[in-house]
């Protein structure tokens, strides 16, 4: 006889070169769900981040390795959080790949974890997509990269209660925020806009501006204008 299986996070490697000068994880939203609270790799908030992870390691060629984290449990529950399951992620890719610098990429859920866990030790740049956050959120992110890409038609995440979170970042680095005026949470409609922002911004962060072809909103975060409308 065997109990339930242990809920567990894993890691999904999207492009493994032999010597990368940096790492991308990129970090998955969802819900909590009455049931089985496990992740599936074939839930939709799971799938959304494939073509995200896809365009990173397709921006970044070889210099770039990229890794999707599966977390272990669905949506953000007082005893386990998906913060739990990005310092496990850390922990075994500083054992995997040294001290090379590392960037997030997180939506909804994922994008709450990216910017709450951006402070972590080798963390150098943070995107989050449509960041499901309180108004409250926030910490200090010295040193590192921050951009946040929010849909203004998204009625999941507030865009006002991420503009806030960015704000407060703001006051200890610099954070990018670019608005998509008919972008929704799922980011299906303009969906290659939040992955290209997403992977541009990252490369740029890990390996310079020089490194990729930057579409004008990025370049205008990157040349120091905080607040850009796509």
């Amino acid at each position: 006889m065997t109990g339930p299986l242990e809920a567990a996070p894993r890691l999904v490697a999207t492009h493994a070169p032999r010597d990368p000068e940096g790492v991308v994880v990129v970090l998955h939203g969802g819900a909590n769900r009455q049931g089985d609270p496990r992740v599936s790799p074939t839930q939709l908030s799971v799938l959304r981040m494939v073509p995200t992870a896809r365009r990173v390691a397709r921006a970044g060629g070889r210099r770039l390795a990229v890794v999707r984290l599966l977390n272990s449990h669905r949506g953000w529950a007082a005893d386990h959080t998906p913060l739990d399951d990005l310092r496990w992620a850390m922990a075994r890719l500083r054992e995997q790949y040294g001290d090379l610098p590392v960037g997030l990429i997180g939506h909804s859920l994922g994008g709450r974890a990216a910017l709450l866990g951006g402070a972590q030790d080798g963390v150098v740049s943070v995107v989050a997509l449509n960041p499901w956050v309180y108004p409250t959120d926030g910490v200090p992110l010295p040193g590192r990269r921050v951009l946040v890409v929010h849909g203004q038609q998204d009625r999941i995440a507030q865009p006002s209660h991420a503009e806030a979170v960015a704000r407060r970042i703001a006051a200890s680095t610099e954070v990018g925020f670019i608005r998509v005026p008919e972008g929704k949470h799922a980011m299906l409609r303009h969906g290659g806009d939040f992955d290209g922002y997403a992977a541009q911004f990252s490369v740029a962060s890990l390996l310079g501006a020089d490194a990729v072809r930057l579409d004008p909103p990025v370049a205008q975060v990157l040349a120091g204008e905080e607040w850009v409308t796509a």
